[in-house]
């Protein structure tokens, strides 16, 4: 199976590495066109006004919607997890708006405020996922087919939605596989 990773911005590489160590190829995307022939895409971190523009520029952004909606597996790193986001406190920029959350950008403060935590998340098991945050997002309100896989003081970290998966962190800067392994499960039962 091949995964894409969105290349307009971000951590690609790492995101990549962490594929591979899964045993799958990814597809660098920068383009529309190069959506055909995966099974699942990766938005990792980087700034989501830029990214969001990007997607509008290079004629992305309808057709991944589309392919959301459709039952394509999207998985949102940070920034991913804000451009699912059908509502963004404050904001209006482009976004692919499907998933039903709404999200507070640079919740916890800025690039200084950036932190680690250990994270229980019963969908992958034992141990916790030690989890790094940069100037991150958090899910403020789900609607109700929007399932909670995380929580830290009473913030919501991780979500899915369906074929949808949003982290308000970065797994990809750590050597734990599992929630990229969780991903390529959905993507296994979508294709």
């Amino acid at each position: 199976m091949k995964i894409g990773v969105l290349a307009l911005q971000g951590a690609v590489r790492e995101h990549c590495n962490s594929l591979r160590a899964c045993g799958v190829e990814p597809v660098e995307i920068k383009y529309g066109d190069q959506l055909a022939g995966i099974g699942g895409l990766i938005i990792p971190g980087g700034e989501s006004t830029t990214i969001g523009k990007l997607l509008v520029k290079y004629g992305i952004l309808d057709t991944l919607a589309g392919m959301g909606q459709d039952g394509f597996p999207i998985f949102g790193t940070c920034t991913g997890l804000i451009l699912l986001a059908k509502e963004i406190s404050g904001s209006e920029q482009p976004r692919l708006s499907l998933m039903d959350i709404t999200v507070e950008r640079n919740a916890f403060g800025r690039q200084i405020a950036s932190f680690e935590k250990d994270l229980t998340i019963p969908e992958i098991g034992s141990p916790d996922f030690h989890a790094i945050f940069i100037r991150a997002p958090y899910i403020v309100k789900v609607a109700k087919r929007v399932r909670i896989l995380a929580i830290m003081e009473e913030k919501i970290l991780l979500a899915r939605q369906e074929n949808l998966l949003a982290a308000a962190f970065h797994p990809e800067l750590t050597t734990d596989l599992r929630i990229h392994q969780y991903f390529l499960k959905i993507c296994a039962a979508q294709n």
